[in-house]
């Protein structure tokens, strides 16, 4: 008897190591450090969702040092996370990045003014010292300068762009009279810090009309002529979005996720249920449901782009930047 319950041990020991073998491995590169800006991903390795679509995936952390583009570019990943301004750029300079999923709708970008600068509209721009971050997040603001007829090169003229760590102390500190910020982010960095709501004014990029798209998922093209890794990518897309949506239906579990997940041990369960709350509202509005890119919303990010002229993102309209092939097989479509 004790040999047949070694050998039965021992068998199941095979079975679990084939299936474990068997699954396809995916490894995805986040644009920035582990927050709720990516619970999603969090939620669906964490809930077995990646597990039962026979992936075993691994998420990278980004960092101020850490260019997803580059990354896919040199083999680091198989899909990678970044806002399209970005990739957009990256295609036209030779990276070839195909959009296969969309899952921020919405913009959370803003420009958070303090109000004793005298700034009331973006009319009172003119002559001001701005915070704006780069390494590919500048693009919107650099279209929105554009739509405004402002020069960043400083002068009364113009605005002073004053290159922007991530964090906000420029503002805190007023070396700047406004910081670039996100909705589910460095806005609350600001309010923890002592100022409070009455104390700044926000310039919505949505509100605007320069909002382009952020957190979308990204391939290289050439892969997507490869059926087996299209195949992947749907059961990797479908899988992170139901992550996605488990996250948006239950916030402040989501957000404990990404707290155990988070290696540093930097982030904080207050701002990071608070950051998973706002997340929520920007993945809300796609008309046939989460992670789909609407043409329009695609459009509308390329024409902001293309309308800065005196310092182009892009130089003309992209081919092939997009696919919803990928999502409609996730999809069962």
């Amino acid at each position: 008897m004790r040999k047949l319950i070694s050998l039965a041990a021992g068998a199941g020991l095979l079975l679990t190591a084939g299936t474990a073998a068997a699954a396809d491995e995916v490894t995805l590169q986040l644009k920035w450090v582990t927050q709720a800006q990516f619970a999603g991903y969090f939620v669906a390795q964490d809930k077995g969702f990646y597990e039962e679509a026979g992936l075993d995936v691994t998420i990278k952390p980004g960092g101020p040092d850490i260019a997803p583009p580059q990354v896919i570019a040199g083999g680091g990943a198989d899909v990678i996370i970044d806002w399209m301004p970005s990739a957009l750029a990256s295609r036209e300079k030779g990276v070839p990045l195909v959009n296969i999923a969309q899952v921020f709708k919405k913009s959370g970008m803003m420009l958070t003014c303090r109000k004793d600068s005298g700034i009331t509209s973006p009319a009172d721009f003119k002559g001001r010292t701005l915070g704006v971050w780069f390494f590919g997040n500048e693009y919107p603001f650099l279209s929105w300068m554009a739509k405004l007829g402002l020069p960043t090169d400083g002068g009364p003229e113009g605005v002073t762009v004053l290159k922007q760590g991530f964090n906000v102390d420029p503002i805190l500190q007023k070396q700047a009279d406004c910081v670039s910020t996100m909705t589910y982010n460095e806005y609350w960095q600001i309010i923890d810090a002592g100022l409070s709501a009455d104390d700044l004014i926000v310039y919505k990029y949505e509100d605007q009309g320069v909002a382009t798209l952020e957190d979308g998922l990204y391939v290289l093209e050439e892969n997507l002529q490869d059926p087996a890794f299209v195949d992947k990518m749907a059961r990797f897309v479908a899988a992170s979005l139901k992550g996605w949506d488990y996250a948006k239906n239950n916030v402040e579990e989501a957000a404990d996720i990404v707290l155990e997940n988070d290696e540093t041990g930097a982030q904080t369960e207050k701002h990071q249920r608070r950051m998973m709350g706002e997340i929520a509202k920007l993945l809300e509005g796609s008309a046939k449901g989460l992670g789909y890119l609407e043409p329009g919303d695609y459009d509308r990010t390329v024409d902001t782009l293309l309308a800065n002229a005196s310092t182009p993102v892009i130089t003309k309209k992209p081919e092939g930047a997009w696919t919803h092939a990928v999502w409609e097989k996730a999809n069962g479509m």
